[in-house]
Parts: structure tokens; C-alpha cells; sequence
């Protein structure tokens, strides 16, 4: 289990030393998932989807940049798709 846990840290440590920049902008996009996560759970039935569309759409963007940096197609198109879905989701509640 410790070897688990350094080779994981180990990677954080590579990973932040390669781009400083995309890895704080995926601790944000991070944060913006947790935080949206925590608001829609505490405040169901009626959660204020004005507030959370639009810092999901902004995670889902920082990600879809960070996959880009990253080259990895699968996140990429993953992000772009919930980007894409959710801003479709939030002008549809907006009209």
C-alpha cells in the first residue's frame, strides 16, 4: 500500500514539475467538480442552477484545455462533450 501511495505522490510531484500551469488549472477545475458536487447534494430538491451551470461549464473548460496540453484525445473529446451539453443545458433554462 505505501509503494501505492509514494508512486501516486511521486506522479503528482512529475506531473506538476512538467506544467505548472495545467496542473493548478486542473486542481481548480478540481475544485469547481467538488464544489458544484457539494452545492447540488446539500441543496436538492431545488438547486441554484444558475450559480452551478456555469462554474461546471468553466471545470469542464479548464479540463478540455488540460487534455489538450496533455494529449489525451479521450479527455479531450470527454470535456469538450460536457462543455458542449451543458452549455446547450443552461441557454435552454435561460429561454
Amino acid at each position: 500500500m505505501n509503494d501505492i501511495l509514494s508512486g501516486i505522490f511521486q506522479w503528482i510531484k512529475e506531473d506538476l514539475k512538467s506544467n505548472h500551469v495545467r496542473f493548478t488549472l486542473e486542481v481548480v477545475a478540481w475544485a469547481l467538480s467538488i464544489g458544484c458536487s457539494l452545492i447540488m447534494a446539500f441543496t436538492v430538491p431545488n438547486p441554484p442552477l444558475f450559480l452551478l451551470y456555469p462554474l461546471w461549464i468553466t471545470g469542464c473548460a479548464i479540463y478540455s484545455w488540460c487534455a489538450f496540453s496533455r494529449r489525451s484525445f479521450g479527455m479531450l473529446a470527454n470535456y469538450l462533450l460536457l462543455t458542449a451539453i451543458d452549455t446547450i443545458g443552461l441557454v435552454r433554462i435561460m429561454t
